[in-house]
């Protein structure tokens, strides 16, 4: 790590991934000394993952890197849309063609609803473009404290405290003692060494893909983030889905992702020219120069860790949950699991709460690693459906019968008009993977450093697209446009990172004293903050803040409510004194 031989800090993160890197940054903003450590030389060399939703994309705002992001990812008109098609060319009479295509991740018909409910937008950047951004906000705030060519080998945990044993590319080892470790490592070291069980469904479905430069501008459609490609002549090249990775957006990028199922006998899945040929056969594009960069082969998991922690380690991203490639949840999961953590850590290491807040991390994040590990797996099998279902094309079909299927779906009659209209509803299902918003923003907390304020559950979309936000315990707190001094700022800007912030109404002024006479009584951050009409605050708050003129909510610094009050109380600040105790177990 450095000269050094033995070194102590707070927290030991081990992992620079993109849940590693974040956890650095929220640590770092946050105060806390720590080291990350990763066994890889470098940031990543595969694109990987590469939608960053709504949710990750306001953490990022609120830590001060998103505008990084949106300045390097794709503008949402770049890649608010997904496609279905026969091939990108070719020279036969389905070849070329758009079978269907939707809005999606907020783009097109989508945005003014999708705007309304975040004060951001979702962004698309590789990991070979994102990683290199994280690793140097990482590195600004924590100077020659994030270490590449570093290994984890070994720990042991005490009463107060774990030894780590971190070998470096030289040979060398360093000692890191630390009070706790983060492990944001895929699940390559930490989980195995812990003996950690899952539950799920491991390597159920091998992909191969395929990252290379090519120029598709003359066939790929503006604005298509994913195309799933449905063969008309030849089904073995249908299921693939090209993903344009920039650093152009749009059909000027110049690098894709191909993502294809082989079997373990195909030669697409290493042979440099059947790759090639994978690539213009399924594209039918047969004389496409393409620079291939890499060519790699995995598993699927669909796996959730039983426990999250053990001890003074804790699991984050895929350490905790492999998830299917599907609406970036494994990406953005991992971001969440670190915000969930980090302000925590931070608010007992500043004496704000006790020890004991550390133990909600886990009945608050593993049962969100569950729902993100159905609702992926829901979506990878409604993926293999759509196809087969809107177009009638099931492995039944021979392939000789296959041109007919096509040529009704595409053909200017009344029959061709239902083909495409029945088509269009099963497509529709996949609003499920690219119009979730409720997946993205409703991830809701029934148990943990909250009080339940004994209201049921609010009713969810079943198919997501639906978000209804509601400012009860557990939930997300509300975007809604505060007008402030002529500054339009979100409802989100007023919540502190490192502190709890109290949001009344016009007739709050009794919460607001207690808060102020609590905070300097105890030294909890505790913040006040007016949304009223008075205050420049929209209608819209109105209708969703779920409190009277007189009521009050208290909100994390992770933006969710811990807790509310309806109305008023006869003693403020017994009332308060006895929620906040009960939040940070203090």
């Amino acid at each position: 790590m450095t000269s050094e031989t033995a070194i102590e800090t707070t927290v030991l993160v081990v992992g620079a991934g993109v849940g590693g890197l974040t956890a650095s940054i929220f640590l770092s903003n946050l105060g806390i000394d720590h080291r990350l450590i990763e066994a890889r030389p470098e940031t990543a060399r595969l694109p990987k993952a590469h939608y960053m939703n709504h949710r990750t994309m306001e953490i990022f705002r609120q830590h001060g890197i998103a505008e990084e992001f949106d300045l390097a990812g794709a503008p949402l008109e770049k890649f608010g849309k997904v496609c279905w098609q026969t091939t990108l060319a070719g020279k036969g009479p389905f070849d070329g063609r758009v079978i269907h295509e939707m809005d999606a991740f907020g783009g097109g018909e989508l945005r003014e609803y999708w705007e309304a409910a975040s004060p951001v937008s979702a962004t698309n950047l590789p990991q070979i473009r994102s990683e290199p951004l994280l690793r140097a906000a990482a590195e600004r705030r924590a100077p020659d404290r994030v270490r590449y060519g570093h290994e984890l080998i070994d720990w042991v945990e005490h009463d107060d405290r774990l030894v780590a044993t971190v070998r470096d590319e030289s040979g060398g080892t360093t000692t890191v003692t630390a009070k706790y470790l983060i492990a944001a490592d895929g699940g390559r070291t930490v989980g195995p060494k812990l003996g950690v069980r899952f539950d799920g469904w491991p390597k159920f479905h091998h992909v191969t893909t395929v990252h290379f430069s090519a120029d598709l501008s003359r066939w790929q459609r503006d604005g298509a983030l994913l195309t799933y490609f449905v063969n008309p002549k030849r089904p073995e090249l249908s299921g693939a889905t090209l993903v344009e990775m920039g650093p152009t957006w749009g059909r000027f990028s110049e690098e894709w992702g191909l993502h294809f199922t082989t079997g373990p006998d195909d030669p697409a899945r290493s042979d440099r020219e059947a790759v090639l040929a994978r690539i213009r056969d399924t594209l039918g594009t047969p004389a496409l120069r393409v620079r291939l960069h890499k060519v790699s082969n995995w598993t699927v998991d669909a796996v959730n860790a039983q426990s999250y922690r053990s001890g003074r380690v804790f699991l984050a991203g895929d350490a905790a949950h492999k998830l299917p490639p599907a609406a970036g949840l494994g990406l953005n999961t991992a971001v969440q699991d670190v915000h969930n953590l980090a302000w925590k850590i931070a608010a007992v290491e500043r004496g704000h709460a006790g020890a004991e807040l550390l133990d909600t991390y886990e009945p608050e994040r593993r049962p969100i690693g569950r729902r993100n590990l159905d609702w992926a797996v829901g979506i990878i099998a409604n993926s293999e459906l759509v196809s087969e279902a809107a177009l009638g094309l099931g492995p039944h079909v021979p392939e000789w019968m296959r041109p007919t299927f096509f040529n009704t779906y595409f053909e200017q009659s009344a029959r061709g008009r239902t083909a495409r209209a029945r088509a269009g509803e099963v497509f529709n299902t996949h609003r499920i993977d690219c119009q979730a918003l409720d997946i993205e923003l409703g991830a809701v907390y029934e148990q943990g450093a909250l009080i339940p304020d004994g209201t049921p559950t609010p009713d969810s979309d079943p198919m997501g697209a639906e978000f209804f936000p509601v400012a009860r315990p557990g939930h997300r707190l509300p975007h809604a446009w505060v007008d402030r001094d002529g500054t339009r700022r979100s409802t989100h800007d007023f919540v502190g990172i490192d502190s709890y912030t109290l949001v009344t109404g016009s007739a709050g002024q009794p919460w607001r004293e207690a808060a102020h006479r609590l905070r300097d009584r105890t030294g909890i951050p505790l913040e006040s903050v007016v949304f009223d009409a008075a205050a420049g605050t929209s209608d819209i708050w109105n209708d969703l803040r779920g409190i009277g003129d007189d009521g009050v909510l208290l909100v994390r610094p992770d933006h969710y409510v811990a807790w509310r009050r309806t109305d008023a109380a006869a003693d403020p600040e017994a009332e308060l004194a006895r929620v906040v105790q009960r939040i940070t177990f203090r």
